[in-house]
């Protein structure tokens, strides 16, 4: 499998651990009383701040996913990984960087990394979409 296939199991991997991850808290609550089973919203709005970034996280995932995902599916389908691998270990780990920070801290500095940590994911997916567009 090239880069790009495993950068974009790597992302899908990602979202998808994020969500058991908040699903095994959220599973908790409720065994323990904590909360009722149907007392979440999809941002954890009413729990801990830490389960706020978590759901805002996992959110950001997804949100992403459809749009560099299918720059890198594209590439795949069309044999044209040689412009999508140079920079897809770069990308996921700017992704998963991102959702890190945004679990530790919203300090002012986090916050600026966590929006480098964006903007590093975002450059690399406008050059893909222009390269896809012109090769």
């Amino acid at each position: 499998m090239s880069a790009t296939g495993y950068a974009l199991i790597g992302f899908t991997a990602w979202a998808l651990c994020l969500l058991i991850f908040m699903e095994v808290v959220r599973t908790y609550l409720v065994v323990t009383g904590r909360a009722p089973a149907n007392g979440f919203t999809p941002d954890n709005a009413g729990l801990s701040p830490f389960m706020q970034r978590l759901a805002r996280s996992h959110a950001n995932c997804i949100e992403g996913l459809p749009i560099f995902g299918s720059l890198m599916a594209l590439a795949i389908m069309t044999s044209r990984v040689s412009i999508t691998d140079p920079l897809a270990y770069w990308f996921l780990g700017a992704r998963i960087t991102q959702s890190l920070i945004h679990l530790a801290s919203t300090s002012p500095t986090a916050v600026k990394v966590r929006f480098l940590a964006f903007a590093v994911q975002m450059a690399i997916g406008a050059y893909w979409a222009a390269a896809l567009l012109v090769s």
